[in-house]
């Protein structure tokens, strides 16, 4: 593998993440999925911690109209890739209707709109099922609430303890999904409904976000703590 790309996420504590690699998605509409947080640009919800880690944080606070706020962080127009090793060594938030994930949409999105473009997720996982991760991809026919996905469960312990490399490995035809070097699931394009299309085979660019509530995780929690952040030590993009 060559490194192509990354992000160490070093600096001074309440430093911003870096602008050359990194820009915003910023509104508060529920992006497609009835999330309740409004995602801001700037450090109040994605600054650096000091100790080598971005800290993407979901709080409990008004914002407009939106009772949360958190962040959700993109490289479109700034880094957009075809094929390798994409990954990143997170520790995950907890909680009843946190949702964070590591993600890559394909870079044509604002042409041919979504599903189309295609969706790879490395990493979605539930607040409050702390111990699995889910991997998935969605596409034309395989979207919203059945895509192709792949689970991966702790035998022990949850993914909010300690931080864990989650990644895929992407080549013509196959994604590959796995957790510390472990692959736990791989899909090609015959994993796909009769007569979809694979549309894996062209650029996409990575997002890393937060989002409180929403149709994948429910609603937030009696018993959820905010603030609730993601730690991310690093993520790397390899080619082959």
């Amino acid at each position: 593998w060559r490194l192509v790309w990354s992000d160490e996420c070093e600096g001074a504590k309440g430093a911003a993440l870096d602008a050359s690699k990194w820009g915003y998605d910023v509104g508060g509409h529920g992006w497609g999925n009835n999330q309740l947080e409004f995602n801001r640009e700037g450090t109040s919800n994605a600054a650096l911690d000091g100790e080598g880690n971005l800290a993407i944080t979901a709080r409990k606070e008004t914002y407009e109209k939106n009772e949360y706020t958190s962040a959700r962080i993109l490289t479109k127009g700034k880094f957009e890739h075809t094929y390798g090793k994409i990954e990143a060594r997170i520790k995950l938030p907890k909680g009843q209707g946190i949702w964070p994930a590591f993600w890559m949409l394909g870079a044509d999105f604002p042409e041919v709109g979504w599903p189309a473009c295609g969706e790879i997720d490395i990493l979605e996982y539930r607040g409050q099922d702390v111990a699995s991760v889910l991997g998935s991809l969605h596409g034309p026919g395989y979207s919203g609430g059945d895509p192709i996905s792949r689970g991966y469960s702790l035998s022990e312990g949850g993914f909010d303890e300690d931080f864990h490399v989650f990644g895929v490995t992407w080549d013509p035809g196959r994604i590959a999904w796995h957790v510390d070097g472990e692959i736990y699931g791989v899909a090609t394009p015959g994993s796909l409904p009769n007569g979809a299309e694979w549309v894996f085979n062209h650029p996409f660019f990575i997002i890393m976000n937060v989002a409180v509530g929403g149709n994948f995780v429910g609603d937030v929690g009696p018993n959820t703590e905010f603030p609730q952040a993601m730690l991310v030590d690093w993520v790397r993009v390899y080619a082959r």
